[in-house]
């Protein structure tokens, strides 16, 4: 499947911005089942200042704030390439041992409720995928994704005593869950292409987890699926946090607004 993909934040700031600098994670990966086409950032207000590769194999790019703007827009766009593997990623890229990825973090370690949602899972199938899937269920009935009661510093527990919140929270309470059972487990960030909707609100999540025999394995919770050809990978890590499309600071105005549009659709291959 080919993907048309075009995700613009802009900013506005209530007066000159004497400083600012931004982590972008905003370029698709290249992996199984995936190869972007064509890719690009263009900036406004800000200009690029350098790119890597972090301990991921995330693509990070630096961008600094022209000294006195009041406005900064930030467009990513392009074309990707995808096919249905199944949700199978396969090997980990970057330079990370599997054991990172049993380790709990802030947002992913639970307590009393996470107990309990283990609980529910029993003993179970002895096969990792089965119990894997089995986990994903668990959590899609426990977390209903209800928009505006979280956010991206709501942690699993929290989450699990609400029963609600979105894609990000179930995928951090997946994480943690798997992380318990001694399953490698990590959060992934990117696009999806809805099927009722080009114009979106904001980009996806969902988890993968590291499965003998088959590498990693993507599992998104809102939708009750294994990631397929409609999704496109941005980033992967330990958390939201080591996955966030943007992150940064700015010293000068105190007050800014944000808008952030994205469009994700299909595109005819030429033959």
């Amino acid at each position: 499947m080919r993907l048309g993909i075009s995700h613009t934040t802009r900013y506005g700031f209530s007066g000159p911005v004497s400083h600012g600098l931004q982590r972008l994670r905003l370029t698709p990966l290249r992996l199984a089942g995936q190869t972007v086409a064509s890719w690009s950032l263009d900036l406004e207000g800000a200009r690029h200042e350098a790119g890597y590769t972090d301990a991921y194999g995330n693509r990070v790019d630096l961008i600094s704030f022209l000294p006195g703007v009041e406005a900064v827009s930030i467009h990513a766009h392009g074309v990707v390439d995808t096919r249905d593997n199944a949700g199978v990623i396969g090997t980990a890229q970057g330079m990370l041992p599997l054991w990172h990825f049993t380790e709990q973090t802030p947002l992913t370690e639970g307590g009393a409720a996470m107990a309990a949602l283990l609980d529910g899972l029993g003993g179970g199938e002895d096969d990792v995928l089965s119990r894997l899937h089995a986990l994903a269920g668990l959590v899609r009935e426990a977390v209903a994704y209800e928009p505006g009661h979280t956010d991206v510093a709501t942690t699993a527990e929290a989450v699990l005593e609400a029963g609600r919140g979105v894609c990000q929270d179930q995928a951090h309470v997946f994480i943690g869950a798997a992380r318990s059972l001694g399953i490698p487990a990590r959060y992934a960030s990117g696009y999806l292409m809805m099927d009722e909707t080009i114009e979106q609100e904001a980009s996806h999540a969902w988890a993968e987890a590291h499965v003998p025999g088959l590498g990693w394995v993507g599992f998104d919770i809102a939708n009750a699926i294994c990631p397929d050809a409609r999704y496109v990978h941005l980033a992967t890590g330990a958390d939201y946090t080591a996955c966030a499309p943007i992150t940064g600071l700015h010293q000068g105005a105190r007050d800014e607004a944000m808008h952030v549009s994205l469009a994700v659709e299909q595109q005819r291959v030429e033959q």
